[in-house]
């Protein structure tokens, strides 16, 4: 394993169709599971949900996105290649993971806090990921985090579909990236 600094600055955004077709071991996705379970939760909620397609569900996944695409968009605001990417994408990676939230029955912990909280967990499954040699892509597309695509996974009426986690072996180098200096992001106060 890397160190924890080696593998946040390591992490990448990878779209599902730079992956490679090797396989994604079933005890890697289960790590990445167990340690989105271990992120910070206010209230002990554990807002987040997942539900793992691999194999042929990716096929029927695909489908439903491209057509859940087609009925949330209008003439105007429909675009082709948007379309067809949504019927290849979800086949492209070997493993999708819909990320879902849960909602607290009575409410008391906001919102805002449950979503927060979602993140954080994929967070922990981007970095663990990173630590494997996997890329990842969180997609918040219109069909992923569409009520539809929550009654798919199989979430109630106040939960949400937060969209999807592509997972997979990219097929060549690691990407470089970079940020601006962080010192143009930070105001100290100290009195």
């Amino acid at each position: 394993m890397l160190p924890v600094s080696q593998v946040i600055r390591q992490r990448r955004t990878i779209k599902p169709t730079q992956y490679s077709d090797r396989e994604v071991d079933e005890s890697i996705v289960r790590e990445l599971l167990e340690n989105a379970n271990w992120a910070p939760t206010h209230g002990m909620t554990e807002p987040w949900r997942f539900t793992v397609f691999s194999g042929d569900a990716r096929v029927r996944l695909a489908e439903f996105l491209a057509e859940t695409y087609k009925s949330l968009t209008t003439e105007d605001t429909f675009k082709q290649k948007k379309y067809d990417g949504m019927r290849v994408n979800a086949t492209c990676a070997p493993v999708v993971i819909a990320i879902g939230m849960k909602r607290q029955a009575s409410e008391k912990i906001s919102l805002l806090d449950e979503l927060l909280a979602v993140a954080c967990a994929v967070q922990n499954m981007h970095l663990t990921a990173t630590a494997h040699g996997l890329g990842g892509f969180w997609s918040t597309n219109v069909a992923a985090t569409s009520t539809a695509m929550r009654d798919y996974i199989g979430l109630d009426e106040n939960d949400h579909a937060l969209g999807l986690f592509y997972l997979g072996y990219p097929q060549g180098d690691w990407p470089d990236s970079s940020r601006g200096e962080i010192d143009a992001k930070v105001r100290w106060v100290r009195e």
